[in-house]
């Protein structure tokens, strides 16, 4: 990525998938990083307009002695129905301790050593990956584990937008529906715990806590920005609305400090930094993108830092540490990609490293 004055570091890798990319997610198993042929592990979705759709699982091997190069390679293709509107490895690869204390990453215990993966489209599905044996040459191989149908009094289910896994209580997902309603399910009872009305109309996104287990947030095309804690679903704090009330499509928890929230609304170009403790009024708003946003990324290992990607092909790394101080003007660090930029994630088990999926390519970033 280049910074602000125009220095290049060029560290970066592309994949180019059939189709069209739009879901993307690093594997947070440390071990998975540290085999010598399988530096990094992701997982990423196609986005094609008809039933048929893929994940695939992407590993990497590294060039010759002494060569700094990686080749990425598909290592599983797994046939998912409708395109994937989240992808997610299991958090039990990150140990977190909240400010609470509370000690979180545990495994998904049922699923023993294999690497859990879960998509949301029409419905929630739970896949284990695990070495392929029989074919060798650093294959994967996948089993459907679940299926899981927000609607228990029916087969037909309405579609699902999004999802977050809780890295304190790794058993557990939230999903976000456009029927209101966001669900929270068990994983090894493969039950749902809890269903409530989050929204007035659909909601497009949901994310837990980085404070602990039961606190949650929800975006939705009511344009408010909504806080549950599990222990009381009663009552929900409303933290944000836009002004007239235009759908917000995303929200990510900062990692480090559960006080801080970022979210963006439609067709918008900027970001939204919201305080839990100052509701209504955003902190700052990031500018940079001269067309919509389209994802968002809190850096996992700082407080202060965030990645956003859009429209108009860019990715850009923001330093918020003078934020509560003055107007966050410019990026530090600015990549131009090929084209608009769907999707991004920063790896929590290689916290140098951002993926961004544009047209039919993924590519990881040094930063």
């Amino acid at each position: 990525m280049a910074d602000s004055g125009g220095q290049q570091r060029k560290e970066i890798y592309t994949y180019e998938a059939p189709w069209t990319v739009f879901s993307l997610a690093w594997s947070n198993r440390m071990e998975q990083q540290q085999q010598q042929n399988s530096q990094f592990r992701l997982a990423i979705g196609s986005y094609i307009e008809k039933y048929e759709n893929s994940v695939q699982i992407l590993k990497t091997r590294s060039g010759g002695v002494g060569e700094q190069t990686m080749d990425i390679y598909s290592a599983c293709t797994i046939e998912h129905p409708y395109p994937c509107t989240k992808i997610l490895w299991s958090p039990e690869g990150i140990q977190q301790i909240s400010p609470t204390g509370v000690v979180g990453g545990g495994g998904a215990s049922n699923f023993g050593s294999r690497d859990l993966l879960a998509t949301t489209g029409d419905y929630l599905r739970l896949w284990s990956v695990s070495p392929d044996d029989e074919n060798g040459g650093g294959l994967l191989k996948s089993k459907k584990e679940a299926m899981l149908n927000n609607n228990n009094k029916s087969d037909y289910c309405s579609p699902l937008t999004s999802f977050d896994w809780n890295e304190y209580d790794p058993s557990m997902i939230g999903t976000s529906s456009i029927d209101t309603t966001c669900t929270i399910w068990d994983i090894e009872t493969q039950q749902a715990k809890t269903q409530l009305i989050a929204h007035e109309r659909e909601v497009f996104d949901i994310a837990f806590s980085a404070s602990g287990v039961d606190v949650f947030a929800t975006v939705g095309a009511d344009g408010s920005v909504r806080m549950f804690d599990q222990r009381n679903l009663e009552h929900s704090t409303i933290i944000y609305e836009t002004q007239h009330l235009e759908p917000l499509l995303r929200l990510e928890w900062n990692k480090q400090d559960p006080n801080y929230l970022a979210t963006f609304k439609v067709d918008s170009s900027s970001t939204i930094i919201l305080d839990i403790r100052l509701p209504s009024t955003p902190v700052t708003e990031l500018g940079g993108h001269y067309n919509c946003v389209n994802a968002v990324a809190w850096a996992p290992h700082s407080s202060c830092h965030i990645c956003t990607a859009g429209d108009d092909n860019q990715a850009l790394i923001w330093d918020l540490t003078q934020m509560s101080r003055r107007s966050v003007e410019d990026p530090i660090l600015a990549y131009n990609a090929e084209a608009e930029v769907n999707n991004l994630q920063w790896s929590s088990a290689q916290p140098d490293w951002v993926s961004i999926a544009f047209a039919k390519k993924l590519q990881i970033l040094r930063v």
